[in-house]
């Protein structure tokens, strides 16, 4: 546990969260703690820049305007603008321009580096390492299954309880 800017907290440094575990979550500049983005933005990884992707971010976060060059390792030949806390000014990550095919799908889209994000884990209200946690895509089809199956136990639920109405509208007709 640590205090910190008057909140207690639960800090897990070595925890392993599955994808159904961290579902609900908000993500955070390891430096000053400022809310980045969440989970509902989030989308996947980049596995090979170690970077979470997001469609949305808050509007703390700040985006260069100036072009930067990647030079090497999967960034090399890429153009990218950085992204920067608005918080303390630290850099959280990317948003790539133009780039080879290896990373072409992940063009305007932000990628908040691991290694400087912590996470506001809802569900166990902890915080961890950004780098412990799993943001692999789900399939579409996986997420409808999903949906699917929660539908079905609903219209369950609801035939019961119009069974049970039918039934007691019967018996209250009969006694009057």
């Amino acid at each position: 546990m640590e205090f910190n800017n008057s909140v207690l907290t639960n800090r897990l440094e070595n925890l392993v969260i599955s994808r159904v575990d961290m579902e609900l979550m908000t993500l955070h500049c390891q430096q000053c703690h400022v809310v980045l983005a969440d989970s509902f933005g989030a989308c996947g990884e980049v596995q090979a820049l170690d970077c979470i992707v997001c469609v949305t971010v808050t509007n703390k976060v700040k985006v260069s305007e100036s072009l930067e060059r990647g030079t090497r390792g999967q960034m090399a030949h890429c153009l990218y603008n950085g992204l920067r806390c608005g918080g303390c000014s630290c850099v959280v990550g990317m948003v790539i321009q133009c780039a080879p095919a290896h990373l072409d799908t992940f063009r305007s889209m932000f990628l908040l580096c691991k290694a400087n994000i912590d996470c506001y884990v809802l569900n166990s209200s902890s915080m961890v390492k950004a780098s412990t946690l799993c943001f692999e895509q789900k399939s579409l089809k996986q997420s409808l299954k999903k949906i699917k199956h929660q539908c079905e136990g609903q219209l369950e639920r609801i035939s019961h309880l119009e069974k049970r109405l039918t039934y007691n509208n019967e018996a209250s007709f009969y006694y009057c």
